[in-house]
């Protein structure tokens, strides 16, 4: 967003493992550097992020992962700080790591429930209570990681007609309509399986809105799919890793970016520290792993282009950073410009 002539960004955290809640700060529109300018600890593990425009202004929403799980919004529209637009709400679920706008709706998904929440968003942006939950069924091979539905991720897709929660525990992606009337929690429409094992926890859909990438945490790959859209349908079409070939310590895929033009995604990897760099081709139906670089830090948890596409941000939450990367336009291989301290990073938004 830009107020006056400062660009922001607003960077979430793990208020539990040392960090300031909700850091802000300055884009510099030149060099992509990021300077620190406030921080808000009114809620607690603020770890995802979304931002909104309301009749009133811009809006900041939160998720609060915790056992409890609620949400909070913010107005960003002032200087200083994200200030709070009332009490958290409760989402009727537990540790919500995720959340995203519909229209009138605010959704979470909630990984220690294995839910997906929708609350209605109010005068001004403010989120009321939970109208339902959808709670997903199943358990997948690994009995540490996937003894029980663990939803991770919920997205409108392009259409505006369908939401995708994407599932760790039940190796699945559900596709789900939003009650018309705006009346209670998005209805099962579809569901499509994974390989056992594979853990999805982020997808990202390609510009042209007719493909979807899915991010397997536990199995670190990447399943390309056809989005029918006008079906509702998600069809794998095959799958390609983005850790090195013969790299076989243990590490976790965290999140993803395509990039504005379609050419390349980017998938950061926890445990090998990286960022692999995917071409996607023509049609955007065949990822090919380029090559991976430093994450610049260590356990990238969050991974988002900026405004302008030519430049990457990762949040790395171990080392308590945001490092951020000019991408080069003829390959898609990142280079690291610099980075800014920020304990317990886990998410980064340009609002």
């Amino acid at each position: 967003m830009e107020h006056g002539n400062v660009v922001r960004a607003f960077i979430g955290s793990f208020t539990s493992a040392g960090g300031r809640g909700i850091v802000t700060a300055a884009v510099d529109p030149a060099t992509g550097a990021l300077t620190e300018t406030a921080a808000t600890d009114a809620v607690a593990d603020p770890t995802y992020l979304a931002a909104g425009t309301t009749g009133s202004g811009p809006v900041l929403y939160a998720v609060s992962e915790t056992e409890e799980g609620a949400v909070a919004a913010f107005d960003i529209g002032g200087e200083g700080p994200p200030r709070p637009l009332g009490a958290p709400v409760p989402v009727n679920g537990s540790g919500p790591t995720h959340l995203s706008l519909a229209p009138g709706l605010l959704l979470t998904a909630n990984y220690g429930s294995g839910s997906v929440s929708s609350l209605p968003l109010g005068p001004g942006g403010l989120p009321g209570p939970a109208l339902g939950v959808l709670r997903h069924e199943g358990r997948g091979p690994n009995p540490e990681r996937q003894g029980e539905p663990h939803a991770h991720q919920v997205l409108p897709d392009p259409s505006g007609r369908w939401v995708l929660t994407v599932d760790l525990g039940t190796d699945s992606v559900r596709v789900c309509a939003l009650d018309p009337a705006g009346g209670a929690a998005p209805v099962l429409h579809s569901e499509t399986a994974l390989p056992p094992g594979t853990g999805p926890r982020h997808l990202a859909f390609h510009p042209a809105g007719e493909h979807v990438y899915v991010l397997g945490e536990l199995r670190p790959t990447l399943t390309v799919c056809r989005w029918d859209a006008r079906r509702g349908v998600l069809d794998p079409l095959g799958e390609v890793s983005v850790l090195p070939d013969g790299y076989d310590l243990p590490s976790h895929a965290s999140a993803l970016a395509v990039s504005h033009d379609g050419r390349f995604l980017w998938a950061a990897n926890r445990g090998h520290d990286s960022i692999a760099v995917l071409r996607l081709g023509a049609g955007g139906d065949e990822p090919e792993h380029v090559t991976t670089v430093p994450c610049g830090g260590h356990w990238p948890r969050d991974l988002v282009l900026g405004a302008t596409g030519t430049r990457l941000y990762a949040a790395n939450e171990r080392s308590g950073d945001v490092t951020w990367f000019d991408i080069d336009a003829g390959t898609g291989v990142p280079r690291r410009t610099g980075s800014l301290a920020v304990p317990a990073a886990s998410c980064v938004v340009f609002a």
